[in-house]
């Protein structure tokens, strides 16, 4: 790059040796110029390094070697621009005062710094040219300036593109805030709703059950009273015989004793005693079942309320639309809550000796189709379903279990029973799952489900599935039917308080082929 011309000029007028202007510049005989003092010293030296040998004078910058110490004569010429060079430099630290700034010259030689040095990082004179930077790469301020600026707008870039990310995860930060302060505050009605349900509840039985220990002491201590009475006066009547009989026994005269013998009256036999019932283990029984009544108070619609699920699909409502809307921050994905039921995925096969005997299974028992075309007549009436139904040889207790099953098509019941389901056809009814309190079915129909308990159904309009899951939380009292396609839909949930082991159980009409899904 072209350098100035003052700049130059002054490289020129500076000394190779000492690197300041020249003072009584020489000229050797190679034509190269030094300070005389500095050439001086430089032969001095390099004669008392050669050790005794002998004497040798050699230019410092061409290497040109003298015999003899060459004359040093003054270069008049370079000696009178070198002193018109330091007059100007004179002027120029005069005016230093008023016409350039401290923060303009080097704080090493006081001359104007004029480039910069991209090695250093810092701003020189033509001094620290020569001097420091003389193979470092120099540039001129207009030029460095340009490349920084290019550098600090990008900088200013990226500050500006991250302050926008900061400022919109601020905001994500504030909506979160927002989201769980609300969730929480829904949370706290719900739980306060509950508890206030189950003091209610528990004040109420509490009354119902004193009340119904009173009126039994009551009855109990009424009859206890009327049998003492009657042993009462039995017991007078028995005292009035023994004394006329003792009276009698005393008589010397025979023949008064004999005619008052049969005006004596014999005893007659005692009334029986009122039967006294105090039956507390006939109380226990309805008090459990409050307890359990009660109880499901706090299960009933709280999973739902805050066990995560999958979002409903756009424009249509929730499954259950009288369950709180507790809104949470994080919900499952429908793969992350696939997966999450996959972890408890239990393989099944069906029971043969419960199997109805039009239902056919296959070789494995993970398949069960409903044909009259294949009658089996092998087994035992007593153990077998008079209903198309048939149970599965698993059954499950705490914990947490899950499983997946294929229909063919509607017309189906599949769902959870103790092993004490009723093997006989229910009056009126296809199947029998679901009409007491120790079984849970799901019926799948053309147009709708039907959630069955307590022989009581509940409407549930949703798509017709042909995979269905089946989780059972048995500690949380907690099953559930999911529909599993594109996307994994919760289609009802049962909670409830579960006291034996469950098996799940299915019912098939005709035609209907049932699948279980295997996992390795």
């Amino acid at each position: 790059m072209a350098l100035p011309i003052s700049q130059k000029l002054e490289e020129k007028l500076v000394c190779s040796i000492c690197l300041e202007l020249f003072r009584l510049p020489v000229t050797l005989p190679c034509g190269h110029n030094f300070c005389k003092r500095c050439i001086s010293d430089h032969w001095h030296k390099q004669n008392q390094a050669a050790a005794g040998a002998k004497k040798g004078y050699t230019c410092p910058q061409c290497r040109r070697d003298f015999e003899q110490c060459p004359e040093l004569e003054k270069n008049v010429t370079l000696d009178s621009v070198v002193e018109l060079a330091r007059d100007g430099e004179a002027r120029v630290s005069g005016m230093g005062g008023c016409e350039v700034a401290c923060g303009e010259l080097c704080s090493q030689h006081g001359r104007p710094l004029e480039l910069y040095c991209e090695d250093e990082r810092r701003c020189i004179c033509c001094v620290c040219t020569v001097r420091q930077c003389q193979q470092h790469r120099r540039v001129l301020f207009e030029e460095e300036r340009s490349k920084k600026e290019t550098l600090l707008k990008e900088s200013l870039e990226r500050a500006q593109e991250e302050t926008e990310r900061i400022e919109q995860a601020m905001q994500e930060l504030e909506e979160q805030t927002h989201s769980i302060k609300e969730s929480s505050e829904g949370f706290k009605s719900v739980i306060l709703n509950k508890f206030t349900l189950l003091r209610k509840a528990l004040e109420d039985f509490q009354r119902q059950m004193l009340a119904r220990i009173e009126q039994e002491q009551t009855a109990a201590l009424e009859n206890v009273g009327e049998n003492w009475s009657l042993l009462k006066e039995r017991l007078d009547i028995l005292g009035q015989h023994r004394d006329r009989a003792q009276h009698l026994l005393a008589c010397p005269n025979d023949r008064t004793f004999l005619q008052e013998f049969p005006l004596l009256p014999t005893p007659e036999s005692p009334e029986a005693l009122l039967p006294v019932e105090f039956d507390v283990a006939g109380m226990v029984q309805p008090f459990t079942e409050i307890l359990t009544d009660i109880s499901r108070l706090l299960l009933e619609d709280l999973p739902g309320s805050v066990a995560p699920k999958a979002p409903d699909p756009v424009g249509q409502g929730p499954v259950h639309p009288q369950e709180p809307a507790v809104k949470l921050v994080a919900r499952l994905r429908e793969c992350q809550l696939r997966a999450e039921l996959l972890r408890d995925h239990r393989n099944l096969t069906f029971d043969p000796e419960t199997a109805n005997k039009y239902l056919e299974l296959s070789k494995g028992n993970q398949k069960a189709k409903h044909s009259h075309g294949a009658v089996c007549e092998h087994q035992e009436q007593g153990s077998r379903f008079e209903p198309w139904q048939v149970l599965c040889t698993q059954s499950y207790g705490c914990g947490h279990h899950y499983w997946e099953v294929k229909i063919s098509s509607h017309s189906v019941v599949l769902g959870v029973t103790y092993h004490s389901l009723p093997r006989q056809r229910q009056q009126g009814h296809k199947f029998n799952i679901g009409l007491d309190g120790g079984s849970w079915g799901l019926q799948v129909r053309e147009d709708c489900y039907l959630a069955w308990h307590k022989g009581r159904a509940e409407k549930i309009q949703e798509q017709l599935y042909q995979k269905l899951g089946v989780s059972l939380d048995y500690n949380k009292g907690l099953l559930s039917f999911y529909g599993l396609g594109e996307r994994t839909r919760l289609i009802h949930s049962f909670h409830d308080v579960f006291t034996e082991p469950l098996y799940p159980v299915f019912w098939l009409c005709e035609g209907r082929v049932v699948t279980l899904c295997q996992t390795d």
